[in-house]
């Protein structure tokens, strides 16, 4: 008797593993890390034992998420790096960098919400590091970009800008791209040929709001 080819399992459970992650993925975006397993299974449509098989705790799962969020910033920076107008590279790629945080509430947990974080931020830097050195090194030689402004600057705007996503989050999801506008006028070397402000100012009865959800704990 022959036996059943094996490769259709196989492909059902690597079919599983993506449903897996991307089921992770939707709820760590939407509720941050706190979600379970048994979440997971049910909005990813399988079986608890399925998932446990795959991934025999959380960390393992977030893990694999993390490594798909590196390649994601490693593949903007990258494209940042072959755009032939530097400035636009820069801008480009922060924007897409802050966006994937605005929409993902786990992205900002993965790198610092938890015990290994910084093993997290070392990685990262590792891989991005020597990326955003060259496309600093391009739009100084452009003259597009003050001269003052250093490679190392570039993870430290983002977290800047990343505290404001989640302070304004319930209030007005959008603001961190007014700010993200006005940061990048002052790294140009040319803010005279920036774009006017897109994105409007906080009422000023909402500022008290966004200031308060500083002090709170993450979701």
């Amino acid at each position: 008797m022959i036996p059943d080819d094996p490769k259709p399992l196989r492909v059902d459970a690597e079919r599983n593993r993506q449903r897996i992650l991307d089921a992770a993925r939707e709820l760590f975006a939407e509720r941050g890390l706190g979600v379970t397993l048994n979440d997971i299974a049910h909005h990813a449509g399988v079986g608890v034992g399925t998932v446990y098989r795959r991934f025999p705790d959380k960390n393992k799962l977030i893990d694999d998420l993390f490594e798909q969020r590196i390649e994601d910033l490693v593949g903007f920076m990258d494209e940042a790096v072959a755009d032939p107008d530097p400035w636009h590279g820069i801008t480009v790629f922060l924007e897409r960098a802050l966006e994937l945080q605005a929409s993902d509430r786990g992205v900002k947990e993965l790198l610092t919400g938890m015990p290994d974080g910084l093993q997290r931020l070392s990685r990262i830097r590792d891989r991005l590091f020597p990326l955003g050195a060259e496309v600093v090194r391009r739009a100084h030689e452009s003259g597009q970009l003050r001269q003052d402004i250093e490679p190392q600057d570039l993870p430290i705007i983002q977290l800047m800008i990343t505290t404001l996503i989640d302070a304004a989050r319930d209030v007005d999801p959008d603001l961190w791209r007014r700010y993200l506008q006005i940061v990048l006028r002052g790294l140009s070397a040319q803010p005279e040929l920036e774009p006017p402000l897109e994105q409007l100012a906080l009422r000023v009865g909402d500022v008290a709001r966004v200031m308060s959800a500083l002090g709170k704990p993450g979701p």
